[in-house]
């Protein structure tokens, strides 16, 4: 008897009709049932947001053939609760994979990351998750180097599986760099240093532009950013418990004099 194919929840956040999810999807195909849910629009930096407040729709597209899609009105993470809730109807996916995003999602950039919070969503929902991310924002961007690592990552998470509240965060290097393999990272400490651009409006009405400079707080050589200037692809395991655990013992050692 032939082994059933793992249905796989193929998802974005530069919107539905990105090069970079075309690859994700056509890879996944050779190993899964796939199931396309991504923004109607392109959806960078949301993080974590959800739709409150109005009205989310849910509409069944015919972009490539043979594949089950749908564009969504919404954020990546509202895409991953409507696929689980009414396309799934509760019967989850095997997999749930985000991207291919035009950029990285490296380091700090996890936090603001529509890519990576669709696939935390998932990882929530309890479905092992990878939110993959090249190195080139441009709409032409060359995938054809992540091609055979995006699906040999997913076949070893389908595998495998991965530990409760974890999934993979992924990054490629520039098609410019020659890979040389992959590398298990920690996430490198760094920070976007913001600048406002002041500007009026045609009504003499301010408003500011963000602009900022990304600077990398780390030299180690065992992160991602390390293992991606080096040409690697950078996998780092990533959680959504943000508490810091190391700090719980420090702060029971504080008094709080609380005067009622």
């Amino acid at each position: 008897m032939a082994k059933k194919k793992p249905t796989i929840l193929v998802v974005n956040d530069d919107g539905i009709t990105a090069p970079g999810i075309k690859v994700l999807l056509e890879e996944m195909q050779k190993i899964g049932n796939v199931v396309v849910v991504a923004p109607d629009s392109p959806q960078s930096g949301m993080g974590h947001a959800i739709t409150i407040g109005k009205p989310l729709r849910l509409d069944k597209i015919d972009l490539y053939e043979g594949v089950e899609m749908y564009k969504c009105s919404g954020t990546p993470v509202d895409c991953v609760k409507l696929a689980v809730n009414k396309i799934f109807k509760g019967k989850k996916p095997d997999l749930c994979v985000s991207g291919i995003n035009h950029g990285l999602n490296y380091s700090i950039n996890v936090l603001y990351s529509g890519t990576m919070s669709a696939a935390v969503e998932g990882a929530i929902e309890d479905i092992p998750s990878i939110g993959y991310s090249l190195d080139d924002f441009s709409h032409h961007a060359d995938f054809s180097h992540c091609r055979p690592y995006v699906r040999a990552i997913a076949q070893q998470v389908l595998d495998h599986g991965l530990q409760k509240a974890t999934l993979l965060n992924v990054n490629f290097p520039h098609i410019s760099k020659e890979l040389k393999g992959i590398k298990i990272c920690r996430q490198a400490t760094a920070k976007w240093f913001e600048e406002f651009d002041e500007r009026l409006d045609p009504y003499n009405r301010e408003y500011f532009w963000m602009t900022g400079k990304f600077q990398l707080l780390d030299r180690g050589e065992d992160t991602d950013a390390y293992a991606l200037s080096n040409g690697y692809v950078s996998i780092v395991p990533t959680q959504f418990d943000m508490t810091a655990h190391h700090t719980i013992t420090e702060l029971n050692s504080w008094s709080f004099d609380v005067k009622k």
